[in-house]
């Protein structure tokens, strides 16, 4: 394990960006806790349905919000009112906003300016729930991705399962190296006769374009399998892939610690021109099987590598120089991103068979 300072990233512990931080479905009233960007912090949604995420520390005894079953005020299921919650310890009562509005022994029925914990940004959208965060403080520089497949299902697309993959004892820097790094596809994903591999640096995205044979994905030695895969911001990746059944594969990655990341893995396929029935669905399941095995093969590296604080790179690596330097846009004060874009901004061409191919025709 490797801090952000070791890796001389920037200013800032923990990135600039959107990050998953919930499955949808599994964030219910009863509040939870969970640790991101080095902080305790309580998820919950509200009666109204909206999604919850607040600071975990009362400000009057330094009380847990949600680490707590034994209070009379959660077991007698009086914590969550509307969209508020109560402090297990003494009853202070705090708005989605994060405000203290009630404190119920209190004779003086003010409530201390102070009282409040900090209210972050999330949204929910394509079955996950997502964070801002910035740790300026700052508003949303840049949208999430649309996912518009999402909203495809009449036209055959089946909508993702979410696989918690838990965490890994890495800082992210590894993970974003995956996009530079043509050497890897060959020995570790059965690729084979690469025809091109690029990288297109555009402000906040960096994006993988890749053609290849394979030892198994493809019905002949001629045939090419083609991914564009792009981060939308430094959490975010999604990847296409063409072909009878096209797929859309998200894998997020969310920092808990310095140097500690948690990862989420998802694929939407679409099987036909209709909505798929029961037999389809169990078809895009067994198609998100067997691409979670493919990117488990990464995950296994990352999993026992020593932190790569400095890459030996020959001339046939891919451009890892250039996506450090995109990467690093995110820990520093955001006035300075463009200056780390305009270095990189840009196609960078690791292999393009395709234009030789052209000459000799």
């Amino acid at each position: 394990m490797a801090t952000t300072a070791e890796y001389g990233l920037g200013e800032y512990a923990f990135p600039r960006g959107w990050f998953m931080v919930a499955v949808a479905e599994e964030v219910t009233t009863k509040p939870q806790p969970v640790r991101f960007f080095g902080k305790e912090m309580v998820l919950y949604r509200g009666k109204s349905g909206r999604v919850v995420l607040l600071d975990a520390y009362c400000p009057h005894m330094r009380v847990h919000l949600a680490r707590n079953t034994t209070s009379y005020i959660v077991k007698d299921g009086e914590q969550m009112e509307g969209d508020s919650i109560r402090c297990p310890g003494h009853g202070w009562r705090f708005n989605a906003d994060g405000q203290c509005d009630d404190i119920p022994y209190s004779t003086t029925g003010t409530v201390p300016k102070a009282a409040c914990v900090k209210s972050h940004k999330v949204v929910e959208k394509a079955g996950c729930i997502w964070m801002w965060h910035d740790m300026e403080g700052g508003a949303p520089d840049f949208d999430l991705p649309a996912f518009a497949e999402w909203d495809l299902e009449e036209q055959g697309w089946v909508r993702w399962r979410l696989d918690h993959l838990g965490t890994l004892p890495i800082h992210p820097q590894e993970i974003l190296d995956n996009m530079a790094d043509l050497a890897h596809f060959i020995p570790v994903h059965g690729s084979r006769d690469i025809v091109y591999f690029e990288n297109e640096f555009d402000g906040h995205i960096i994006r993988q374009r890749f053609g290849a044979g394979h030892r198994t994905l493809v019905q002949t030695d001629a045939d090419v399998l083609v991914n564009d895969t792009w981060y939308t911001g430094p959490g975010i990746l999604l990847s296409t892939m063409e072909g009878q059944h096209p797929s859309v594969i998200m894998i997020c990655n969310t920092p808990v610690d310095d140097g500690v990341v948690r990862v989420w893995y998802a694929l939407m396929v679409k099987i036909g021109s209709a909505r798929a029935d029961d037999a389809g669905v169990s078809m895009a399941r067994s198609y998100q099987d067997v691409a979670l095995d493919a990117f488990a093969q990464d995950f296994e590296l990352w999993q026992h590598k020593e932190p790569a604080l400095t890459i030996l790179q020959v001339p046939d690596d891919g451009p890892f120089h250039k996506e450090r330097i995109w990467y690093r846009q995110f820990y520093n004060p955001r006035d300075r991103a463009k200056e780390f874009q305009d270095r990189v901004n840009g196609i960078h061409t690791s292999v393009d068979k395709r234009k030789a191919a052209d000459k000799a025709a």
